[in-house]
Order: structure tokens, then sequence, then C-alpha cells
């Protein structure tokens, strides 16, 4: 199906949704002024998403079994986004002379103007004026709900004093996107978001690591493809906190950042990875803000964090010895919670396993070492990185062995080289890659890395 069959698909099914609800929502106006006529009824919300089942906003409701009272606060959320002057003519139609309606609740936007739902507009919807049921559906804004769960809808933090239900009624913006448009964007690089989607083309055959190695990366695995089932099906919760946490240790260019985006495109999740530099800050307090906001937006998404470098931010806590340290220590204790609390798996990735606070290393499910590679596995990076084209002429195994037992290096470091030498073959129309251009690109990296040739 297109995107434009798809924005039309939802659009239609909205449009049916809106006008149920704005028919509710003049049942309850009629009610508070002719009590007679009765409470509305809600039902017939769920026989819309029988009848429009192919919707987005349809097959969300029926894949999370939500009922008619919690299907209409979606729909309260999302109105103001797809019908700017719907609540307005809604209460324009039915109080033409009336005024303020306090009952009503509802705030007004600075940039937009038009009426936009609080949590007493949703109260005010469903329950009216009976206390009992205003008590009952004020729990669809408790922590436990799976409105509050998946940051699917909230309440605004009110101003301070004021009654915790008068906060606006709000969506996540990637919901809004999925209702409207059939699918969800992945977010970009902001201060409000301060990772970045990575992924690679290459697969796991082209990982070169001992099999300890692969057998832990395959144990991180395992947990990200049957974690539902342990939790749930069998029951495990009770003992076993959520998410899984992860450390890749080891010299740098050895595989860690590589394995993780590898994971990630074999169990379907997308790998981001999260920059330290926008997330750390010397003003007190902004570090943990901008963690939050990070582990906020990846609450229930099956993302997979990446922390490059780690140690810069889990490194161990010093002795207080003035305010600096209170605070780092602080920092550090912020994100060791938020690791904890967090349900989607972390990797942690560091070039020395021994910076990072004991604290941390006791909450690892799995601690992996890259070691850098023996002259072995050196020759199948050398192999496998070569160009492997019809035409292009490269080394013989010997003289490959040959490199990799003379010369140490990592496979971010044997990449290096190779695309030097691609590039200066390629400039010199030739198609051969000798050992003389190989050894020219090796003394190349050593330099760079300021090692001796």
């Amino acid at each position: 199906m297109t995107k434009k069959a798809i924005s039309e698909k939802n659009a239609g099914a909205i449009e049916n949704y809106l006008a149920f609800l704005a028919e509710v929502f003049r049942l309850r106006l009629a009610s508070c002024f002719r009590p007679e006529q009765g409470e509305p009824s809600f039902d017939g919300v769920l026989k819309i998403v029988s009848s429009e089942k192919e919707a987005d906003f349809s097959t969300f409701v029926s894949s999370h079994g939500l009922s008619s009272e919690e299907v209409l606060v979606l729909l309260m959320a999302l109105a103001p986004h797809v019908r700017p002057a719907f609540f307005d003519r809604l209460i324009q139609e039915q109080l033409p002379q009336s005024g303020d309606f306090p009952q009503l609740g509802g705030v007004r936007g600075t940039q937009f103007r038009g009426f936009l739902p609080s949590g007493e507009t949703v109260l005010f919807l469903l329950a009216g004026d009976n206390l009992n049921k205003r008590f009952e559906y004020s729990r669809l804004f408790g922590n436990d709900h799976v409105f509050s769960k998946k940051g699917l809808v909230w309440l605004e933090k009110p101003v301070p004093g004021e009654p915790a239900l008068s906060g606006k009624l709000m969506m996540g913006a990637e919901y809004l996107e999925l209702f409207i448009q059939g699918h969800v964007s992945r977010p970009k690089m902001s201060m409000d978001f301060p990772a970045e989607f990575i992924t690679t083309e290459l697969t796991d055959e082209d990982l070169v690591l001992p099999p300890e190695t692969m057998q832990q990366i395959r144990e991180v695995e395992n947990w990200v493809l049957h974690q539902d089932i342990l939790m749930k099906e069998w029951n495990m919760k009770r003992w076993i906190k959520p998410g899984y946490r992860a450390l890749f240790y080891g010299p740098p260019g050895t595989g860690k950042t590589l394995s993780a985006m590898i994971l990630g495109k074999k169990t379907g999740r997308d790998v981001f990875r999260v920059d330290l530099s926008m997330v750390v800050s010397k003003f007190i307090g902004e570090t943990e803000k901008n963690l939050s906001q990070l582990f906020d937006r990846a609450d229930n998404k099956d993302w997979i964090l990446f922390f490059d470098e780690a140690d810069a931010l889990f490194g161990k806590r010093t002795n207080v010895r003035d305010a600096h340290d209170k605070y780092a220590n602080q920092e550090v204790s912020y994100l060791l919670q938020r690791v904890e609390m967090h349900n989607g798996l972390v990797i942690l990735a560091s070039n020395l396993k021994s910076v990072i606070d004991e604290a941390f290393n006791r909450r690892f499910q799995s601690v992996v070492w890259f070691p850098a590679p023996g002259p072995h596995d050196r020759l199948q990076l050398w192999k496998k990185v070569l160009p492997h084209h019809d035409g292009i002429q490269t080394p013989p195994d010997a003289e490959l062995f040959m490199l990799a037992k003379k010369y140490e290096m990592t496979g971010a470091g044997i990449v290096n080289v190779v695309q030097y030498c691609c590039l200066e073959t390629l400039a010199g129309g030739s198609h051969k890659i000798t050992l003389e251009s190989l050894q020219k690109g090796i003394e190349r990296e050593y330099m760079k890395e300021g090692k001796v040739f």
C-alpha cells in the first residue's frame, strides 16, 4: 500500500472516530442541563474499531485490548492535532451564550490558541458529575496504566498548587505519527535525543572474534529474542529485573560497535549510539536531565542503547574532596539507577574494564571481552576486507599471512589500510593491489597511531 493510500485510509477512519467523539461530547454537555436525558453510551466506538480494522488507530486499539473509555481518551488527545477547531466548535455549538464553563477544564496554548483538553476534560466526558466514576477514571493516568507505561498519553505537569488533573492532555509524538501516517520515523539526534541511529551492511559472518566472545554475544541475542516469553509466559519477572545490561570491553577497533550493530540487525532492533558529549554537562543537574530524557524516550521501544567510550561517564566514583566530586558521584549514581530500571538492552563499551565502577559490574548480565586479534585472526580479516571483485588482483594468502604475523593491527586498522590501498590503486589506473602498497598503507597507519613501523 502506498503512503498516500495509508494516509487516506487513516484519515477516513479518524473522521468516523471523531464524529463519534463529537456526538458523545454533545450528549455529555446536554446531560448537564437536562439530566433526564441520561448518560451517554461509549460502546459504539468499539464498533468503529471493528469496521475500520485496517486503520492503524484501530489496529493499535485491538492489539492492546483498550476499552471504550480508553479509546475516547486517545481520541481526545488526538483531536487537536488533526482538527484544531474540534473542541471550540462543539463548545460554541452547545454553549453559545454560556461564557466560561469550568467543568470542561481545558487550557489554551501559547502559539495554538484553540481549546486543548486537560485531565478535567477527560473526566467531564467520561464521568460527568459522578464523583465515584471520576475517582475510577482518574486511574487512567496512573503510573501502572498502559498509557503511562508506553508513553502514549499523559497529563502535563500543572502549575504548582493547581489540581493535578488540570494538566494538559498530551500524546506521544511517535503515536501521532503512527495514527496519521501509518509509520514511526526514527528520532533524529538533537539536544532532546542525544543519540544517533547506527547500522551496517555486514553480518555476523564478517565478524572475526574468538569463539568465547561470539558465544557471549549470542547470549545477549538470546535475551533480545526470548525476553517476552521469559518474563511473561514463564513469569520470571518475579525474580528478574527488566532489561539487560552488557559490557563490551577491549582495545579500540576490535569490533565492539560493529558487534552491537550486527546484533541489532539480526534481532530487528534499532541501535542508537549515545553521544556522551551531548549528555555530560558542566551545569549541575543537566547531565541527569539529559539522561532522563534519553531513557524516557527509549522506554518500551525495543531499541538497543549503545554507550561508546562509556568510561567517560560510567567511571569509578571518587572520594568526595569538593563540590565537583560530590555532583560527579551523583551523576554516576543516577545513571546507575536509570540503567538498572531501563527495560531494554543497554550496551556499554569501554577500552578498559578496570575503569568501570564496581557497582556497574555487579549489575551486568554479560561482560564480553574483545581481544586484539592474533595472527590467524588478522589473516582472516585481511582476506575478508580486501575486495573480491572480478578483475581485481590481491596478494596471495602466503603474503597476507606474512603481513598478519609481522604487523599487529586491529580490524579497524586493517580496514583503514585496505581503503587507502584501494584508492591509491584506482588513482593509478590499476586493478592490482600489491604487497608493497599494503605495507605502505600499514606504515601510514602505524604513523597515525604513533607506533614504530
